[in-house]
């Protein structure tokens, strides 16, 4: 299959271990991705709250580029792929929005993008490839390792979305049959404080600590996300340390290139902030 792929900004800078890593695993699935040519920011949050006519246009910009070549347009960042979708959801159901958005766009030539399909990486991999194919895929297995697989507030929410919005199971089935023990852990959908931690820094913090103590306290060796803003604010909390053992937190893609043969390296393991244990090491491959 061929996705066109929208990296968005921060898969371009702190989260650049995502870009690299989810790039290595569509190509080892024989996935085929081609970079959006001239994407720009997805307006993510704070732009709707400045202007929402712009921050809606900047948004189906990305829409209309991705429309015009066709296909389906692949967005990792939960952030970006929450924004895409409440984009086209907007201008579906609000025609003068939908009137402005198009008359700027048609200074570019571009449509509005109300039909590109937007999905994303784990619905990709889990119901476009399938378990069973990742897992005869897969070249190492992961028994022993414990995982708290954190979906996040955004990807599976609002509906309808690609997996359940309070009990998401997708990346439990991937690492599941992969031979890893996905261990209970109920604040998987819970915020981790997001944008909180520049705007209200004790909430974030309360809140980022509340996901990693959940993890602690069910046995997780390592956390895996969906998402660069829940990837940075668990992993610098554990890295500051709390009086604890620390526990790395890793991109979804990162584990899973390493039971597809990948190396450590190509996985960047080595830029975790939290060092990784001799037993964590063995059962990574690090």
């Amino acid at each position: 299959m061929k996705y066109t792929y929208f990296p968005g900004c921060s898969l371009e800078g702190a989260a650049r271990p995502y870009d690299r890593s989810l790039r290595r695993v569509m190509a080892l699935l024989a996935q085929d991705l081609e970079e959006l040519p001239d994407w720009n920011c997805c307006g993510a949050t704070m732009y709707m709250s400045v202007k929402e006519t712009v921050a809606l246009a900047l948004s189906a910009r990305n829409l209309g580029l991705a429309e015009r070549r066709g296909g389906t347009l692949l967005a990792p960042c939960s952030a970006c792929y929450t924004t895409l979708l409440k984009t086209q959801r907007c201008l579906k159901e609000l025609p003068r929005m939908r009137e402005q958005v198009e008359a700027a766009l048609a200074e570019a030539g571009l449509p509005c993008g109300l039909s590109v399909p937007v999905r994303h990486p784990l619905d990709v991999i889990v119901n476009d490839v399938g378990v069973g194919a990742v897992a005869r895929l897969a070249t190492r297995r992961l028994d022993g390792l414990k995982v708290a697989p954190y979906y996040g507030c955004q990807i599976v929410r609002p509906g309808p979305a690609f997996d359940d919005p309070d009990w998401p199971t997708s990346m439990d089935d991937l690492f599941t049959a992969l031979g890893a023990e996905c261990v209970y852990f109920p604040d998987r959908v819970r915020c981790c404080g997001g944008m909180l931690a520049t705007t209200a820094p004790a909430l974030g913090e309360e809140l980022t600590a509340n996901v990693l103590d959940c993890a602690a306290r069910n046995g997780a060796d390592v956390v895996l996300t969906t998402c660069p803003l829940c990837q940075i604010n668990l992993e610098a909390h554990e890295a500051r340390g709390d009086g604890r053992d620390p526990i790395p937190v890793f991109f979804f893609t990162q584990v899973l290139g390493i039971a597809l043969g990948a190396s450590a390296t190509e996985m960047d393991l080595h830029r975790s902030l939290v060092p990784l244990g001799g037993r964590l090491r063995a059962a990574l491959g690090a």
